[in-house]
């Protein structure tokens, strides 16, 4: 258990230096990949790639908020539509 928790840390330090969620992670890749390089049945490699595959679904959640639903722009540009 204390290792998890180095890990962790570990991790958490990488994402506060990370300018870009590109940036972090590709560090969580690298960091997991090195975790993971002697033995890739420990807890710590796990972990690891837990916050690699969290860093993702980040990215991808900020990607679909930035998209806007096709049926908002529609009633955007006509708003007395019944649809609307």
């Amino acid at each position: 258990a204390p290792r998890l928790a180095r890990v962790s840390r570990r991790n958490l330090r990488l994402r506060s230096k990370a300018t870009d969620m590109s940036d972090q992670l590709e560090d969580a890749i690298k960091e997991a990949k090195e975790t993971c390089e002697d033995d890739p049945t420990k807890a710590d490699c796990a972990v690891a790639w837990d916050n690699v595959e969290e860093i993702s679904a980040e990215i991808s959640h900020k990607k679909q908020a930035g998209k806007k639903d096709p049926l908002d722009e529609f009633c955007d540009d006509n708003p007395e539509a019944d649809e609307c």
